[in-house]
């Protein structure tokens, strides 16, 4: 492990291309502690403020997760949105296994909320009306990896199950279709990138510079009128979103009318 003094690269930068190089490799392998900071810092002969700066960096770019008293290891999980809304909905309409089987979504509070502006644009309400709002975390086995919510009309909502603070055996989608008696026929899914709110980084623990992947989902009826809408806060660099299409195939040019006198 060396530096080279001479080079345009700043040290610290130096130092973070060659610590990814070795995770990839798989000297250290996920969830497993790297050497202490004062330990790389003599390995590569420069000050310890440097070694930091090159972790701090590894962390914003989601390879490193730093836990207090304990030390600096490899981040364990990467989140893979594969056809982003689309997997809550299942092949089949049902529960998706596959993300179920890698992530746990813990209910963290359920009640009438004021709406902030995109979910209160979506439904065509002032910004902070009072909506009834579903709050969710994300996580796997080592960190949070998702902070989100789903509101719905509380005119749609009164008396049912969706009021009551409680998980359900089945998909939310199932049990809002049920409760409000109007199907799911098409959804919106609107993605941006933006920094995190101090409650974001917070959860997710993250540093607050690090930048969040944002959706905003929305559920419509066959009238077009939204039944949900649901946003989820990803950490950027943890999140990969993968979209699979079919691309079809090219369509031959119709012959041209015989009539029709070229030249």
């Amino acid at each position: 492990m060396q530096i080279n003094p001479g080079a345009a690269e700043f040290p610290h930068r130096q130092i973070a291309a060659q610590l990814k190089a070795q995770v990839r490799r798989g000297d250290w392998g996920p969830g497993e502690r790297l050497p202490s900071i004062p330990a790389i810092a003599e390995m590569f002969g420069v000050a310890k403020q440097t070694v930091q700066r090159a972790v701090d960096q590894l962390r914003v770019e989601g390879i490193l997760i730093t836990k207090p008293g304990s030390g600096t290891y490899v981040r364990g999980t990467r989140r893979r949105l594969n056809r982003l809304s689309r997997g809550r909905y299942g092949g089949f309409r049902g529960y998706h296994t596959d993300l179920a089987a890698r992530y746990r979504q813990q209910l963290v509070s359920v009640g009438r909320a004021p709406a902030p502006p995109e979910v209160a644009d979506a439904f065509g309400v002032a910004d902070g009306t009072e909506l009834l709002c579903r709050r969710h975390l994300v996580r796997t086995e080592d960190s949070p990896v998702e902070v989100g919510a789903s509101w719905f009309l509380p005119a749609d909502t009164a008396g049912t199950s969706l009021e009551r603070g409680e998980a359900f055996g089945r998909p939310l989608y199932q049990e809002a279709e049920e409760a409000t008696g109007r199907r799911y026929v098409t959804a919106t899914d609107t993605i941006t990138a933006r920094q995190p709110s101090r409650e974001e980084a917070e959860t997710l623990q993250i540093r607050p510079d690090t930048p969040v992947l944002h959706l905003l989902h929305v559920a419509y009826d066959d009238r077009r009128k939204p039944i949900e809408v649901a946003h989820a806060t990803w950490p950027g660099p943890m999140t990969t979103l993968t979209e699979e299409y079919r691309i079809p195939a090219p369509t031959p040019d119709p012959d041209p009318d015989p009539g029709l006198v070229l030249g």
